[in-house]
Formats: structure tokens, C-alpha cells, sequence
């Protein structure tokens, strides 16, 4: 009988390397800076979330594209370590798989730093239609980074919607800046639930100096249920008509890279578990709180016991 896995990411993988806290802005001019840590970890938003929904006891797929180097075969030994299924992740022979440094700043700022490799060259021959047709929910990463797989993005979302599937989009952020009003209404009709951030919700709805429930709201329009990573402030789900929030789980973060991705990988297994909204959402924030005690975007991932424990303490301490 073909094997059926509760969720297949489709984007990008990457080796990350993660470096500070910068106590002073950036300088150039050969300029030396000397930071208290640094890391060489997985990263690229669709191999966290993997990873992260691996560490929480779900069937994982990834599908996306590598090269056919060192940081390639680190990316794929780091996936199949945590449980991953790298079948579907392509070796390239003439690109280079992309590098991402990571540049963090105390107070949580950070800034990205990308060699793309790879990531423009990705598209739909890299999913392969078992994958989409065998996956109870079927999660895609880093929408600008890969245009390619950004056109295709509608048609492959469909075949798994007609295959029985449940979809979900983080798009993160846009280098260009441009947002893409022309093509991502057609993505948001195909996907079930959009994981944005409050600043990339504004951006995506196009209303910088809106609220970001507004900006929710109109991206819920267009079809999909609009859970934002609010920060501080917690986390929210529309549905286009009324709101559903968690303050989340406070935390003193370390690092908060990746956060968001792990998130994304509770809120995708509380909905495969058959969980309620709202404890949805809160077992997506206890994920997104607990990845922040280590530096670098998987280590401290939860387990789903975790995961719990952090939400039954939380609600205790209401």
C-alpha cells in the first residue's frame, strides 16, 4: 500500500549561519565586529518547519532543491537526522545549494543575508505529484524566494486539495519588495490557512498603516483562515468575520530565529491532531516560544508533550 505521510513542506533548504548579538549597527570599511556566539545550523523557513513538525511526532516529507556540494549534504544528513523523509529534496549538478547568514542584534532584530543558489531554479518538477497526492496536509515556505514555484504554486496546491489535503502558506519575506499583488490572490484562493507575520500581513494586504487584524481581514477574503505571528502581543486567527487570539507563551529568547517556522509546524500538527481553534493557536505559540531557547532554528524545537506542558503552565498562570 503506498505510504501516506501527514505532511509534505515544499520550499527552501539551507545551511544558516547564525551570528551575534551586534551591540552597534553594521559597519563596512573592513571593519572587524566581534559577537558573543555564533552557529552553523539548518535553516531555510520550509526545512524548520519540517523539522520542527518532525520533533512534534508528524510523518514528514520535504520537496525542494539542493546542490551538489557540502552544504548541500549537510542540509540533507541534518533533515534525515531529525526524521525527515529527503526523497523528494533534488540534488542539482550545476547550482549551489543557497547559504543564508544570519546577523541578530540585541532587542530581536535581525537581518538576512542570502546567496539564493538553487532557490530561483526550484519549481514544480520538484514535487513530485505521489508526494501531493499522499500527504494529509501539504505546507509551502519562502513564496518570493522561489518564483518558479511561486507561478506553479496554484495548480499544485489544487491537485492536493482534490487529493484529500488541507494547505498552508508562509511566504516570508520579499527581498524585492514589491509583494506581488498580481499573482498571489490566485495562491491565497488554494490555500487553506496563511501563516504571515504581523509586517508581512500589512505588506501583503497592501495597507502599511492599517492594523494588523485589518490587514488580516483582507487577506481572509480572499479564502483563506489568516493566522499572524504577533510578537509580543501573542498570536490571532481570522476567518474574515470574527478573531480568535492567545497572548502566547512568555519566554526570554536566546535566539528567535525561526520562530515563526516553528510555529507554523505546531499550528499545521494541532489541526492534523484534530485539535479546536483555540487550542490551535496556543499550542502554535507554545512551539514558537520554546524554539527560542537555543540559538539557531531547530535545536530547541518541542516535542508535542512539550508542547502541552508549556500550554497547561501557561494557562495556570492566567
Amino acid at each position: 500500500m503506498p505510504h501516506t505521510f501527514d505532511l509534505l513542506v515544499i520550499g527552501d533548504a539551507n545551511p544558516d549561519v547564525v551570528l551575534g548579538p551586534l551591540d552597534e549597527p553594521l559597519a563596512f570599511g573592513q571593519r572587524e565586529h566581534l559577537v558573543p556566539t555564533g552557529l552553523l545550523t539548518l535553516g531555510g523557513s520550509a526545512a524548520i518547519t519540517a523539522c520542527g513538525a518532525a520533533r512534534l511526532g508528524l510523518d514528514v516529507a520535504i520537496a525542494g532543491r539542493v546542490g551538489d556540494d557540502d552544504a548541500g549534504r549537510f542540509v540533507r544528513a541534518a533533515l534525515d537526522a531529525r526524521g525527515v523523509d529527503t526523497t523528494a529534496l533534488r540534488v542539482d549538478p550545476n547550482l549551489s545549494t543557497p547559504l543564508t547568514t544570519v546577523l541578530t542584534r540585541r532587542g530581536g532584530d535581525r537581518a538576512i543575508v542570502t546567496a539564493s543558489g538553487t532557490l530561483a531554479a526550484t519549481g514544480p518538477d520538484d514535487v513530485p505529484e505521489e508526494l501531493l497526492t499522499r500527504s494529509r496536509h501539504v505546507h509551502t515556505a519562502s513564496y518570493f524566494l522561489l518564483p518558479k514555484l511561486a507561478e506553479a504554486l496554484p495548480d499544485l496546491l489544487r491537485t492536493a486539495r482534490a487529493h484529500g489535503a488541507t494547505t498552508s502558506l508562509d511566504t516570508n519575506d520579499d527581498p524585492a519588495g514589491r509583494w506581488d499583488p498580481v499573482g498571489l490572490p490566485a495562491v491565497l484562493r488554494a490555500v487553506d490557512i496563511l501563516l504571515p507575520n504581523a509586517q508581512e500581513a500589512l505588506a501583503l494586504a497592501r495597507l502599511p498603516t492599517a492594523t494588523p487584524e485589518q490587514a488580516a481581514a483582507r487577506l481572509a477574503a480572499h479564502g483563506p483562515l489568516v493566522v499572524v505571528k504577533n510578537g509580543d502581543a501573542g498570536a490571532f486567527a481570522h476567518d474574515g468575520a470574527a478573531v480568535l487570539r492567545t497572548r502566547g507563551i512568555p519566554a526570554r529568547p536566546l535566539d528567535t530565529v525561526g520562530a515563526g517556522d516553528s510555529f507554523d509546524a505546531g499550528y499545521i500538527a494541532a489541526l492534523l491532531a484534530g485539535e479546536p481553534p483555540d487550542r490551535a493557536l496556543e499550542l502554535a505559540a507554545a512551539c514558537g516560544a520554546l524554539s527560542t531557547r537555543a540559538h539557531g532554528g531547530t535545536p530547541a524545537q518541542p516535542t508535542w508533550d512539550e508542547a502541552l506542558a508549556a500550554v497547561a503552565r501557561n494557562g495556570k498562570n492566567q
